[in-house]
């Protein structure tokens, strides 16, 4: 097999988010890169790095400003080859669309424009699900013409969920009182929601969704890796045991034990391999206690913001790509091996999950056998690096204020 070293590519990442450090620092440790990254603005993720190299371009999503940052990057960086990254659904899909214009300089392990279309959106995505047998919570699509009656009659009970279709448009009209996903008791408040999204300007449908039961505890993430063949040749299935409570943060993964389930895993796979799927693919799911069912909220057609968990599990996001794309190639399906991955203070994990006994043991053993991980807390970066250390202590204490504030 080839031998890659970092002297045979530069990692450029669209983002500078948590996503971006976590793809950053698995590129850093497989290969020692440090990772060129761009975005409208700098936070605290990716400030004070070693590992990322940083640049400002405040209009970095319009997609003509984002296709000349990159040719102009590229035309300075002709020694050796690029592959580019993007750690948001707004930068996954501009990479997506721009690949004629970037194919001669970058390499962009990415689904092509065709299937994007078809899955970038919820609406778009419960349809290819019926396609192919993958269940979803109970839903109900609507536009801005919707007639309000229908609030009334939606096949499913209150509380129900209320999100946008897409989030890429959806966060691109801000608003006061803004969030990732809404929940309302009754009719009248689904219709507060609704029309307060769509004055915002909104464009796009909105999903109306039955609410499954359960604690955070019972949430699945599933990553998959598949090769530029469309073969799948990585699966990390984590047991989300924690999200972010936080109104915009709602639903960000904070605590993941990975966990072994093959049937699962196989079931996607063929979904997939079947669908020509290439690059990352993230999945939200959910274990319906009322049927023993997992059920499907959405794909992320890129490498979902908490993908540190996968790399953590000695499936390295970085040595995917770089083998796929630059070495040899991959062969067979790899799995994620046990290992509990968090971005909070073990404290509050441990405090939610008072139910769960079994699972706190082996988190206590994980932690034993040193198979614990943080994203932030990567010895390199740390190291002689005091505002480093000051924002990764300052972040992840902070929760503790968060989850005094928002409980539940």
């Amino acid at each position: 097999m080839s031998q890659i070293t970092k002297n045979d590519f530069d990692l450029v990442i669209a983002g500078a988010d948590l996503n971006c450090y976590n793809v950053a620092r698995a590129f850093h440790e497989a290969y020692g890169t440090v990772a060129f990254a761009f975005g409208r603005y700098e936070i605290g993720c990716t400030k004070h790095s070693r590992i990322v190299k940083f640049t400002e371009v405040p209009d970095f999503d319009n997609p003509d400003t984002f296709v000349k940052t990159l040719l102009d990057f590229a035309s300075t960086h002709t020694e050796r080859k690029l592959i580019l990254i993007g750690c948001t659904d707004d930068y996954a899909g501009l990479i997506i669309k721009s690949k004629e214009k970037l194919k001669a300089h970058y390499i962009m392990p990415y689904i092509d424009e065709e299937l994007w279309q078809k899955l970038q959106s919820k609406a778009n995505f419960y349809k290819v699900c019926d396609t192919y047998g993958i269940k979803y919570p109970s839903t109900k699509i609507i536009d801005k013409d919707y007639d309000a009656s229908v609030l009334d009659s939606l096949g499913f009970d209150y509380p129900i969920i209320v999100k946008p279709s897409s989030s890429i448009l959806y966060w691109k009209y801000p608003f006061d009182g803004m969030k990732k996903v809404y929940f309302a008791d009754t009719p009248e408040k689904a219709k507060d929601i609704i029309d307060t999204i769509y004055a915002s300007g909104y464009p796009d449908e909105i999903i109306l969704q039955d609410t499954i039961p359960g604690e955070d505890s019972n949430m699945r993430v599933l990553t998959a890796y598949s090769d530029k063949d469309g073969k799948v040749r990585m699966m990390c299935l984590g047991h989300v045991l924690l999200e972010e409570h936080s109104p915009k943060a709602r639903g960000n993964h904070a605590a993941i034990l990975t966990e072994d389930n093959r049937e699962l895993c196989e079931f996607y796979k063929n979904y997939l391999e079947s669908i020509g799927y290439v690059g990352f693919s993230n999945f939200d799911i959910k274990f319906d206690e009322r049927d023993g069912t997992y059920r499907a909220f959405e794909i992320n057609l890129r490498q979902g913001r908490s993908n540190y968990y996968v790399t953590a599990s000695d499936c390295n996001i970085a040595r995917l790509i770089v083998e796929d794309r630059l070495g040899d190639g991959l062969e067979g399906v790899r799995f994620g091996k046990p290992a509990f991955w968090h971005i909070i203070p073990k404290k509050i994990i441990y405090s939610y999950l008072t139910k769960l006994p079994e699972i706190k043991k082996e988190l206590h053993a994980l932690v034993a056998e040193k198979k614990e991980f943080s994203s932030y807390f990567y010895k390199f970066d740390l190291k002689y690096n005091p505002r480093r250390i000051f924002y990764a202590l300052a972040y992840t204490f902070n929760h503790y204020n968060k989850y005094r504030k928002y409980p539940k």
